[in-house]
């Protein structure tokens, strides 16, 4: 952590915590080269596994200037006579590591791996790939972490720090030039063809590697569809008032959570009306007792990342209840466990690189319209963000999806808060007929983890042909019912 900062800098870099983690920019620096393959050992992973580097231009016009390295990390089929296209994943974010998240799908996709290599590179900008990291200060107060007004002043010096970097020219951090990186890695494989796995932002990334090389793709599975022309900051606000909406209907419609919480809508309108609220309360990870002031902005925060996970949503209806009451820790204990366990490894220079470039340019473009609740105060801290932010210019044709000349499975959770199906759905028609549509109506965001999911993707890739693909059985995954409201066990508690 850089101490050195004056004390307004210092304070600005905690309060951007809760949003997304907030920035002191850690000293990571690449060095140039590129590396065959070699044994390597990865936290996480029991077995010895591949790694490689391969030096790259951060501004492909100048190939002579600045360079980046691509860190890239193979599993090896377990099978002698292996396929010979491996499965690529493309991590979420944008920001994630997809080197680090390898060890949590390993195990759900070891059938693809008995014939095929897994392949897990590092987009530009994220693990050790040219980083553009903001430290996690998530171990501050709670005020430290809700506080929103400081925001902007945090970003503000995150991005000097950024812009000292060797390669802190930002305008060449974005999706395009992040899959061109990608094909050159296949090509360093000598993989004439692969097939991709990508999930959230993973599924933008998919579909531009779509777009600029679709020879080089045999089967394609996007999870939480985040199309290009999806303006992010703005959809943002209505998908996750669709969500609350049907978490609220359907509380009315089940006889055990009406029962329990027979006036829950007026409960939430009570809530908001009753902010901002001065409260003293225990910090869910440490128990101290802190006093802090919530908002009406804080609160939507923290009622969105429950949101994400069925399991965790249904007890925002108790959460929303107490917090009515003026009983806060349900509510703060459900949003500090929706959020990631490695959320601080988020590569948030990297993230803002790729929306200020991709997404805030467009929002006056978009026709989406901000949820009644959660209105557009999202957009508006993105814009602000992202006035200063550099950008580089994206090409119409980056916000166009073709017609797809290989089998592409889409996967959607009818509960998810920022990928709802509306988005896939639109993709699957511009893909054409070799693509489907599969919609899980009670999975949250992220559908291919589903236990049934194990079986049923590896199937998809490993069909012979697309005929073959396209009737592969994946209605396993509809059968999963939608949680129950929880029920406190503890008595005395009133709901």
């Amino acid at each position: 952590m850089n101490d050195n900062l004056p004390a307004p800098a210092r304070r600005a870099r905690r309060a951007f915590a809760w949003l997304l983690p907030a920035c002191a920019v850690l000293g990571l620096s690449a060095q140039a080269g590129t590396q065959d393959l070699g044994p390597c050992r990865v936290p996480g992973i029991k077995t010895e596994v591949q790694c490689g580097v391969l030096s790259r231009a951060l501004d492909p016009s100048q190939q002579a200037g600045v360079r980046i390295d691509v860190h890239y990390m193979v599993v090896p089929a377990v099978a002698r006579r292996k396929k010979p296209d491996p499965v690529f994943f493309l991590a979420g974010g944008p920001g994630q590591s997809a080197i680090k998240v390898a060890p949590m799908l390993l195990q759900q996709f070891a059938r693809l791996n008995n014939r095929r290599d897994l392949v897990f590179v590092d987009q530009r900008g994220t693990g050790r790939s040219a980083p553009l990291l903001c430290e996690d200060l998530r171990q501050g107060t709670l005020a430290q972490q809700l506080e929103t007004d400081l925001r902007e002043t945090a970003m503000a010096q995150c991005l000097v720090q950024l812009k000292k970097l060797p390669y802190g020219d930002l305008r060449h951090f974005s999706t395009l030039l992040a899959m061109q990186d990608l094909d050159a890695v296949r090509e360093k494989l000598g993989a004439s063809k692969i097939n991709l796995i990508g999930a959230s932002y993973g599924t933008r990334a998919a579909l531009e590697y779509l777009r600029q090389f679709p020879a080089a793709v045999r089967r394609t599975v996007i999870d939480g569809v985040a199309p290009p022309d999806m303006v992010l900051p703005v959809s943002f606000s209505g998908d996750a008032q669709a969500a609350l909406e049907a978490l609220l209907l359907a509380c009315e419609k089940e006889t055990a959570c009406r029962t329990l919480h027979p006036a829950l809508r007026q409960r939430w309108e009570q809530l908001l009306a009753s902010l901002p609220q001065k409260v003293r309360v225990a910090q869910p990870l440490s128990g101290r007792i802190e006093s802090l002031t919530i908002t009406r902005e804080m609160v939507l925060g923290l009622i969105h990342g429950p949101l994400y996970s069925p399991a965790l949503a249904s007890a925002l209806p108790f959460a929303i209840g107490q917090a009515a009451l003026g009983r806060w820790e349900a509510l703060l204990g459900l949003a500090f466990t929706a959020q990631p366990a490695r959320a601080g490894d988020l590569a948030m220079g990297m993230h803002f690189s790729v929306v200020c470039a991709e997404d805030v340019p467009r929002i006056k473009m978009s026709l989406d319209k901000p949820g009644k609740d959660f209105g557009d105060d999202f957009a508006r801290t993105y814009q602000r963000i992202c006035a200063d932010w550099p950008r580089g210019d994206m090409p119409a044709g980056f916000y166009t999806v073709a017609n797809a000349s290989s089998a592409v499975l889409l996967l959607s959770g009818g509960m998810d808060p920022v990928t709802p199906p509306h988005h896939a759905q639109r993709v699957a028609q511009a893909l054409g007929t070799k693509a489907r549509h599969v919609v899980v109506p009670n999975a949250g965001h992220g559908v291919m983890t589903l236990p049934c999911m194990r079986d049923a993707l590896p199937r998809f890739i490993d069909a012979e042909d697309d005929a073959q693909a396209a009737t592969v059985d994946l209605s396993c995954a509809g059968h999963s019912p939608r949680p129950p409201a929880f029920v406190p066990v503890l008595q005395g508690v009133t709901p």
